[in-house]
């Protein structure tokens, strides 16, 4: 009896050792792997300061988030959004147009209103635009801003400018505005001729501005869809050419508003897109930025674009006329005119030259001709490779101003 009781208070003390052993080796596990809340909220806290102070700024709206949750979620397309919004600014516009009334059933209608009566009336309209130096120098359409007697420019930060318009080139669509004011955000001029088809590109504008009454733009994100897109002049005798496809949303309201790429750059101006509902369906047009700082130096420096003189004229080859001159195609325009003390005959342009090339793009008709000599500036020099009994031979031509 006494020799069992022994054995269970021997396999007692066993079972009570063993019991608190385990205890105490959970116990001190558990203090080795605790790590205060206090310090997962600084190391956190740490991490969020070493990063771009902007991105920060960038949420200011109030709400609960983590703040690595952030920086998991914010690239390139952020970054450049975070860099072009400020300068992406609200057009306001006050226009006066003539409208034409026809009242042939009212009183006095035989005698008074058998021609019809016209009057002024003001309309209000709204587009975009972008801020593109600190002086306040503004991009954006030429049908945005025709015929205003009033323009309001409003920053996202909620300033308000009055606009002044520095020049207007009614045929490229391309108006020139200027604000005063300190501390003006600006966009970055990009390039227009290396653009990459399926590249990235964003859209910004002011969409519905009247409804959403908000100067913040909005954002829309697409591809470069095409580029070179050429257009016969519209009914409001406008010219687009080279222009860039985009299936970035642009909307009523989006017209004069930035196109950029990836890197924040302005790659071309908001103008119009194609539709049959009136909204956006994925094709929109945008004026290069090459043509459009071209276009803006000349509004800027000289209040309008000056006229180019040339001083020959040209015309397609046919079948006949190719084997009249004993040319082996009907690729290339046939010089018919030369003026006399122009920039053409100064180069040692003749007639009958065959033009062939001209700044390296080749001319296969009168339309090639004309769309690469577009965007030729007064003053700029131009290559022009041309047959000359059958001959091949360039020349240099400098353009001059047409008085």
């Amino acid at each position: 009896m006494k020799k069992t009781t022994f054995i269970l208070l021997v396999i007692l003390v066993i079972i009570i050792n063993s019991a608190i052993t385990e205890y105490l080796i959970e116990k001190s596990s558990n203090k080795e792997m605790q790590i205060p809340a206090q310090l997962v909220q600084d190391v956190a806290q740490d991490e969020f300061s070493h990063q771009d102070s902007n991105a920060i700024n960038y949420y200011p709206h109030k709400q609960t988030i983590q703040s690595t949750d952030i920086f998991t979620r914010d690239n390139s397309i952020t970054k450049a959004v975070r860099n072009v919004a400020p300068s992406v600014v609200s057009i306001n516009v006050v226009k006066t147009e003539i409208v034409t009334s026809y009242d042939f059933f009212g009183p006095r209608s035989f005698f008074f209103d058998f021609f019809p009566r016209q009057y002024r009336q003001k309309v209000k309209s709204i587009g975009s635009g972008v801020i593109i130096d600190k002086d306040g120098y503004i991009i954006t359409n030429a049908h945005v801003v025709k015929n205003a007697t009033e323009i309001k420019v409003i920053l996202p930060d909620s300033r308000e400018f009055e606009g002044k318009i520095i020049g207007i080139d009614d045929l490229n669509d391309i108006a020139v505005l200027k604000i005063d004011g300190k501390s003006l955000p600006y966009a970055t001029l990009g390039n227009s001729d290396d653009l990459i088809i399926g590249e990235w590109a964003i859209a910004f504008g002011n969409p519905f501005a009247f409804l959403i009454k908000n100067a913040e733009p909005s954002v829309t994100l697409g591809v470069i869809s095409a580029v070179n897109r050429n257009f016969q002049m519209s009914d409001q005798g406008k010219i687009y050419k080279k222009m860039i496809q985009t299936d970035a949303a642009i909307n009523p309201g989006n017209s004069g508003g930035p196109l950029t790429n990836i890197n924040g750059e302005l790659i071309g101006i908001n103008t119009f897109i194609f539709t049959q509902s009136g909204g956006s369906e994925g094709i929109g047009f945008a004026i290069p930025i090459k043509r459009v700082k071209k276009i803006a130096n000349e509004l800027s420096t000289y209040g309008k674009i000056r006229s180019v003189w040339f001083g020959f004229k040209v015309q397609d080859i046919s079948k006949i006329l190719a084997i009249n001159l004993h040319l082996k195609s009907t690729n290339g325009v046939l010089v018919s005119y030369v003026e006399k003390s122009s920039p053409a005959q100064e180069a040692g342009l003749k007639k009958g030259d065959v033009i062939i090339k001209i700044n390296d793009i080749d001319i296969k008709s009168t339309d090639d001709a004309e769309m690469a000599v577009s965007d030729i500036s007064v003053n700029e020099t131009i290559k022009i490779v041309i047959l000359r009994h059958n001959k091949q031979k360039t020349i240099y031509l400098t353009t001059k101003e047409h008085f």
